[in-house]
């Protein structure tokens, strides 16, 4: 067992993190952050530089590396920045199951120009009234000649109003039972007739990061932009959570270090009664169980990625990864604002937007109860 990083992967972090720290600058964070942009100038460079979709295939546009290296970049660059990490981490959102399940064809099409930052990629799954329930969708994509023609809404889609195309899960056949053997990814592009992207906003973190809802009436797409086999889309989608849950922790992962990171830079530099606010037990206390919880978060994500690169699918591990650098991240960055104290409040201090950022890896790709409910049943499971 080998704890430690290839050389291959600690020159992927340092460049990394090198470019994070070169580019990532804090104004025009704080500019984007206030006004909602997307960061599209610092996406471009990484794309041109090979950092979005790395785990690609190189006739893809990728350079032919694993699960774990692409979170080795997705973690420096929340850790750098929570926004932009975020934001920037999900322009390839779902294209993994293009890569998964797509032919060649539809790979050529959509893949390359997503990893050379021409576009950017969206899953639809998530529905107004199913929320994490994606065993029944009330979208419906029925044929008709050659074509699908898709009705419904979709919400809280994550690159909804910026996505040049969308993988779209759809309830295919409806007299399916159970409902989910009748479903069907389906590729949507931006501009087909009929779909519109409405921006949800305000809202409390990740505002450089676009989070719409998307509305289908009478979408009529070609057969050809099925993706995989006809009614496999259910299967399709968990597969692909496993490896997205393991991105999602670790953008926790990266944030809980950022915040950590500040934290300590300030510790090391207030003077409160004369000393060092680091000079305080009560305050080496607080750093040394933030570091104890980061580690941690960060054994079980690293396992979680290696485990997938591996080519074995345990949604338990992916599961508590996501759970535990979720949870993790939120307390990381609470303590870091209590240390800070009256600054740790303040935008310009960073910490607080962190927090803020922090929570929803508590929430999307499954919310931390349904990673409970998957952890649960297979250990229930494994005692029958």
């Amino acid at each position: 067992m080998d704890f430690e990083l290839t050389a291959e992967q600690k020159d992927i972090q340092k460049t990394v993190r090198e470019f994070a720290e070169g580019e990532f600058d804090k104004e025009k964070i704080l500019e984007w952050e206030q006004t909602h942009t997307f960061p599209k100038e610092i996406w471009k460079k990484a794309a041109k530089l090979g950092f979005i979709g790395i785990h690609f295939p190189e006739e893809y546009g990728g350079q032919g590396y694993g699960i774990f290296e692409n979170i080795l970049i997705v973690e420096e660059f929340c850790r750098r920045d929570s926004g932009i990490g975020i934001a920037l981490s999900l322009v390839d959102f779902s294209s993994e199951l293009i890569l998964r399940f797509g032919t060649d064809e539809q790979k050529k099409k959509y893949l390359i120009p997503v990893a050379r930052g021409e576009f950017i990629s969206a899953g639809a799954y998530t529905e107004p009234d199913h929320g994490s329930d994606i065993t029944l969708m009330a979208t419906t994509a029925l044929k008709q000649d050659d074509s699908f023609v898709i009705n419904g809404t979709k919400t809280f889609i994550t690159n909804g109003t910026l996505a040049d195309f969308f993988v779209v899960l759809c309830q295919t056949d409806p007299n399916a039972t159970p409902s989910y053997r009748g479903q069907c990814t389906i590729l949507v592009e931006k501009g087909t007739k009929g779909l519109e992207a409405t921006e949800i906003m305000p809202k409390m973190g990740i505002r450089m990061t676009s989070t719409a809802e998307l509305s289908f009436s009478d979408v009529r797409v070609p057969l050809t932009h099925l993706i995989g086999v006809e009614n496999r889309g259910f299967y399709q989608v968990l597969e692909f959570f496993d490896e997205s849950r393991i991105e999602i922790a670790a953008q926790a992962l990266g944030i809980a270090q950022g915040a950590f990171d500040r934290a300590v830079d300030y510790a090391k530099k207030r003077i409160q009664f004369g000393r060092k606010l680091v000079d305080f037990q009560i305050t080496q206390h607080k750093l040394a169980d933030m570091a104890t919880k980061i580690e941690t978060a960060r054994l079980l994500t690293y396992k979680a990625a290696w485990n997938y690169d591996q080519k074995r699918i345990d949604p338990k591990l992916t599961s508590m990864a996501k759970m535990f650098a979720g949870k993790i991240a939120v307390e990381v960055a609470d303590e870091a604002i209590q240390i800070l104290g009256g600054y740790g409040y303040i935008t310009e201090y960073e910490v607080e937007r962190f927090y803020r950022d922090a929570k929803i890896t508590e929430i999307y790709e499954g919310t931390k109860e349904i990673q409970k409910n998957t952890i649960a049943s297979a250990l229930i499971g494994k005692l029958k």
